[in-house]
């Protein structure tokens, strides 16, 4: 099970890697050869160009999985890639941003009762070692949805503006957080083999709760 939770994290952290990747570098625009085309070709170079601009220069990757020119919802009937369509995807958008701060809030929660079980295992209650196991779990489910509801919701309709944001900042921040998750959760199964391993152990995950936390304030701002 725990083997299953670390890569899952892994790959979230893939994805987002590569996400943030392609949604702050600077990318080169190609301009189109001014030559002379046929009538047909004009219309269809009019209608591409329209298609495009309904999607934003930059998003993630996992969203134009699902929601790019060529996505997997473009295959579904009522999901093509047109105005109308776009203006609904937003409102589906908003729907899965709510869940996203929704189960942020629970993680969070859950996160500080596992911290305040687990410092009690530590202080030698070994009958909490079950509930922070449980805990662990239901924090793990928490993240990875809180993750999955902002990675594959759709673009939104147009380019963030360049320059710092509390938004950039909240990714930044989700960097910071998986990374420490994926820590906690690979320590926690060697600390019973090394228990010198503890303290490292309880640093990765209050670097896991305190990331989390602020890129759940920042995001509000």
């Amino acid at each position: 099970m725990r083997q299953t939770i670390i890569i899952i994290y892994a790959f979230t952290f893939l994805l987002i890697s590569a996400s943030s990747g392609k949604v702050y570098a600077q990318e080169v625009n190609d301009s189109l050869a001014s030559i002379k085309t046929t009538e047909a070709q004009a219309i269809d170079t009019t209608s591409l160009a329209k298609d495009e601009s309904l999607l934003p220069d930059k998003y993630l990757v996992t969203q134009s999985l699902l929601w790019g020119e060529k996505g997997l919802m473009r295959n579904i009937k009522g999901f093509e890639l047109s105005a109308q369509n776009r203006e609904r995807e937003q409102n589906i958008r908003e729907t899965m941003f709510k869940i996203h701060r929704y189960t942020g809030y629970a993680t969070l929660a859950g996160m500080v009762a596992q911290g305040i079980v687990g410092q009690r295992l530590y202080d030698g209650h070994k009958d909490m070692k079950d509930l922070h196991e449980t805990l662990a779990g239901v924090v793990n489910v928490g993240y990875f949805a809180t993750a999955a509801t902002a990675l594959f919701a759709p673009p939104r309709l147009n380019t963030r503006s360049s320059g710092f944001s509390t938004y950039k900042l909240h990714k930044y921040l989700a960097v910071v957080h998986l990374s420490s998750m994926i820590a906690t959760n690979i320590l926690s199964g060697m600390v019973e083999d090394n228990p010198k391993l503890k303290s490292l152990h309880r640093a990765t995950a209050y670097t896991a709760y305190a990331s989390f936390f602020v890129s759940m304030v920042v995001i509000q701002f």
